[in-house]
């Protein structure tokens, strides 16, 4: 039995808007099959079995606060003039700057439309083959914990563990990377973006959602109510979903 992260998910005031804002900085296309706006590559959803690590972004009814959110997406580029050519294309889509704290850097940060954090990244040997999604970052107190959790909880493969970070990629090489990086944040309100999790197909949800459970999960009321996933947090508290393959 094992789990693979398929999507990041992003909370939204507008989630057309956003979904449209992200489609446009990725390079792909925004799908709408039901109330979420699907941003993926171009040929449409391809379900159960996604080929790529997607964003899925949600209608909520209220706005993001001033709190810098713990998970964030990291952008690859290929070249310096590629960055700054990134940047202006993201700035004139309603990208903004943004300031977390970064001081002086080779990347910049940014922020969507409705202020969530994002990084350009300078030119990375080691993202070179990503796709336009470097990395999911997610801020933690305890990398080497976030790694016995996640190693155990998702198929993909432990290149990196460290006091400052962990990091996780698929087995095949490819797509993003998932980092855990030491960070003395406190949490302060719910996670805006999180990822969402799905069984192989024939694997079975609810075996693996009480395997999650027994590694150290605990679960999360959103007032999701009765739907078709389940909503977890990890042992740090950070939010994430185990979606049903159909």
């Amino acid at each position: 039995m094992a789990l693979r992260p398929v999507q990041v998910n992003i909370k939204a005031l507008d989630a057309g808007g956003v979904g449209r804002f992200w489609a446009e900085a990725l390079g792909w296309t925004a799908y709408s099959p039901g109330v979420t706006t699907y941003v993926g590559p171009a040929g449409g959803l391809v379900w159960p079995d996604p080929v790529v690590v997607g964003v899925d972004v949600v209608p909520v009814p209220e706005g993001k606060t001033a709190t810098k959110n713990r998970t964030h997406l990291d952008l690859a580029t290929t070249s310096e003039a590629h960055r700054a050519d990134l940047v202006a294309r993201l700035r004139a889509l309603g990208a903004t700057p943004a300031d977390v704290g970064q001081g002086d850097v080779p990347w910049t940060v940014l922020a969507d439309p409705e202020g969530n954090e994002f990084c350009v990244l300078e030119p990375r040997e080691i993202y070179r083959d990503t796709g336009p999604i470097a990395a999911v970052v997610v801020d933690c107190a305890d990398p080497r914990a976030m790694a016995r959790f996640w190693g155990e909880a998702v198929d993909w493969a432990l290149h990196e563990v460290t006091d400052d970070q962990a990091v996780l990629r698929s087995a095949t090489g490819t797509g993003p990377y998932l980092e855990f990086l030491r960070s003395a944040d406190a949490v302060t309100a719910p996670d805006r973006v999180h990822l969402d999790l799905l069984p192989y197909a024939g694997d079975d949800k609810a075996a693996e959602v009480a395997r999650l459970r027994a590694l150290g999960a605990t679960d999360l009321d959103l007032g999701q109510g009765d739907v078709p996933w389940t909503c977890l947090a990890d042992p740090e508290g950070h939010e994430f979903c185990v979606l049903a393959p159909s």
